[in-house]
C-alpha cells in the first residue's frame, strides 16, 4: 500500500483506505478552503449589501442567460420565497432584468444587465485568481483529481445540473 492506495497499478480498480483522522482533515480542509474561496467575493458583495445567495443567483444567470425562475430554483435548490427575495433586490437594483416568456407568458426569463455583468465579472475574477493560483501550485494531476473528487461528492440531481453547464461550454 502506497499513499493509502492498494490494488491494481491501473488505478481504476485501486482501493483507497482512509482513516477517520484523514477524512476529518479532508473535511476541515474543505471548510477552510471554502472560507478562502468565498472571502474575496464576500468583501465585494458586502459593499453592495448583498450576500452569497445573491452571488449564486448572479453566477447562474450569467452562465445561462434567459434561464427561467423555475430553472434557477432547481439549480440553486432554494425555496421560491428565498429566491424571490434575492431576485427582487437584484431587479430593483438594476442588476437583473426579468422578461416575460415569448412562448409562455407565465415564465420569467432572467438576464444580467450591464451593471450585473460588471459585478459578476468582478466576483468571478476574484475566485478565478484564487483557483488559478491554487491549481498552478498543485499541478495538473492534482487539479484533475480534485475535479473528480468534487464531482463524486455531488448528489445525482446536482450532477445533472453540473453536466448541463459543462455541455454549454462545448
Amino acid at each position: 500500500m502506497v499513499d493509502g492506495k492498494s490494488g491494481s497499478a491501473g488505478g481504476s480498480e485501486s482501493l483507497l483506505f482512509l482513516t477517520d483522522e484523514q477524512l476529518r482533515k479532508g473535511i476541515e480542509a474543505m471548510f477552510f478552503a471554502y472560507r478562502g474561496f468565498t472571502a474575496d467575493p464576500d468583501r465585494i458583495l458586502e459593499q453592495h449589501g448583498y450576500g452569497r445567495a445573491h452571488h449564486r443567483a448572479i453566477h447562474f444567470i450569467n452562465r445561462s442567460p434567459g434561464t427561467t425562475v423555475n430553472n434557477l430554483l432547481n439549480v440553486l435548490g432554494v425555496t421560491k420565497q428565498s429566491l424571490n427575495r434575492v431576485l427582487r433586490a437584484l431587479i430593483a437594483d438594476g442588476l437583473v432584468d426579468s422578461r416575460v416568456g415569448k412562448m409562455d407568458k407565465r415564465e420569467r426569463h432572467l438576464h444580467l444587465t450591464s451593471t450585473g455583468k460588471t459585478l459578476e465579472a468582478e466576483l468571478s475574477e476574484a475566485q478565478r485568481a484564487r483557483m488559478r493560483a491554487a491549481f498552478r501550485e498543485a499541478g495538473h494531476e492534482a487539479v484533475t483529481g480534485f475535479r473528480q473528487v468534487l464531482e463524486a461528492m455531488m448528489d445525482p440531481e446536482q450532477r445533472v445540473h453540473f453536466n448541463a453547464l459543462k455541455e454549454e461550454d462545448v
